[in-house]
């Protein structure tokens, strides 16, 4: 086994709290299935959003989805002029017998174009 990270992104429609929570419920789920992941395999999750992003904390989804003994983080994205709005991202380290050139690093939707390099 080895620590590796997976990176993720998906952009909101709208900033509600239960938006939210499926969105990144989706992202997360997306993350460990596309990786063979579960989240005994997690071993800390750091979420960001953009600024305008307030109604909730992106971890809670992760709480939602009864990801509960892993170590979670929220931050604030830097607010750069013309970034795309309403991102949450996700920087995942987990434990898994994946090289780094197999790891499935997951954009949903429109998302997807922050890093068309190495979205799946």
């Amino acid at each position: 086994m080895a620590v590796r990270a997976v990176r993720g992104a998906v952009q909101l429609e709208r900033d509600e709290p239960e938006h939210m929570h499926e969105q990144v419920s989706a992202l997360l789920t997306a993350i460990l299935g596309r990786n063979a992941l579960d989240p005994d395999d997690l071993i800390s999750v750091w979420f960001t959003a953009t600024p305008d992003l307030h109604s909730d904390f992106p971890a809670a989804a992760a709480r939602k989805l009864g990801i509960t003994d892993v170590p979670l983080i929220c931050a604030q994205e830097l607010d750069i002029e013309g970034a795309m709005p309403r991102v949450v991202r996700i920087l995942a380290h987990v434990e898994t017998s994946l090289p780094k050139s197999e790891i499935a690093h997951v954009y949903l939707g429109a998302a997807a174009a922050l890093r068309k390099d190495i979205a799946q």
